[in-house]
């Protein structure tokens, strides 16, 4: 991907290294691709694979305060062969927004995704006559206290629909490359694509109706509507891949890449390696042919038009 001197986004807060304190008190209402805090089956496998022990999932999701304030004493420092982060710098003013001076290159490498998901978003939502309002990004290392309650970083990227923000913890791009063999810095754009994604839904009003069924369906029923929101945000992906691609940004095989990410993400996938077996009931977030079949179609179509994944899963929303 072409990003590297190009210009970032004002909205990035840089939170790493910073003390996440103790519980917020949030609704558990986070949604995201690596894991969603609402729907615990997901969470467990994500973090057993990622080598958690299981007794400590209570502490991840915010059980117990003592825990969680164990989460925050250490920097990001990871590598990889596509991003040299070297040390951390923080130069961010006083409420926390970061400078492009005070980023890394993979912290500078998101603000410019970032940006760009903001430019297509905007004239997406003129053409259709709305307002976009873009949504802010917090780096954070190991855990951080959001809106939505405390989180690990465990839990993968998130959004939250309360506080308007992206959540995601920079070595997650280590975990794409070496755990789930979805190398690239498209891959990552893809990610945080995704996670913008929901933020497009909650500037719809499809996130407040998504969460006012969780007390109507049983379990079964409401992820079955869980699945439709995580493909439509990756139908959304989809458009921003398309439109980076116009604007010139995208190099050869970055679009594989993007691809490569979504097939490695999908629930199938996911319990296949961490259980051995997939159970179809438990899926949230879609199987892994799903989620490339949509991001496909939201970069064939560029905009709205085709991106009502619960009307193609028949479903009343």
């Amino acid at each position: 991907m072409k990003w590297q001197g190009r210009q970032g986004s004002s909205n990035v807060e840089d939170a790493r290294g910073s003390s996440s304190g103790g519980f917020s008190g949030g609704s558990p209402m986070v949604i995201g691709g690596g894991g969603m805090g609402c729907l615990g089956i997901i969470v467990m496998i994500i973090f057993v694979l990622m080598g958690g022990n299981i007794n400590d999932l209570g502490s991840m999701m915010g059980g117990q305060e003592s825990q969680q304030q164990t989460q925050n004493q250490q920097n990001d420092n990871g590598n990889n062969d596509v991003f040299d982060t070297g040390n951390v710098k923080t130069d961010a003013g006083n409420d926390g927004t970061a400078t492009q001076k005070s980023l890394d290159e993979r912290g500078q490498f998101a603000s410019v995704v970032l940006k760009d998901t903001e430019d297509v978003w905007h004239e997406i939502f003129k053409k259709y006559d709305k307002t976009y309002t873009e949504p802010k990004l917090v780096l954070y290392s190991d855990g951080v206290r959001s809106g939505c309650g405390q989180a690990s970083s465990q839990m993968g990227p998130f959004y939250c629909p309360v506080d308007k923000k992206v959540y995601i913890d920079l070595s997650f791009m280590d975990e794409l490359d070496k755990k789930f063999n979805a190398p690239g810095d498209f891959a990552m754009a893809y990610v945080i694509a995704h996670e913008v994604g929901h933020h497009v839904q909650n500037e719809l009003g499809i996130l407040p109706k998504f969460h006012q069924l969780r007390n109507q369906l049983s379990e079964k029923e409401y992820n079955k509507y869980s699945v439709a929101v995580e493909l439509q945000a990756d139908y959304f992906a989809g458009v921003y891949a398309k439109h980076a691609q116009e604007m010139g940004y995208t190099d050869e095989g970055d679009l594989e890449e993007a691809i490569r990410a979504a097939h490695a993400v999908g629930d199938d996938t996911i319990q296949e390696n961490a259980l051995g077996r997939a159970n179809p009931d438990t899926f949230t977030h879609g199987s892994s042919q799903e989620r490339m079949e949509w991001f496909k179609r939201g970069y064939e179509a560029g905009d709205f038009s085709q991106g009502n994944t619960f009307k193609a899963r028949g479903l009343e929303f």
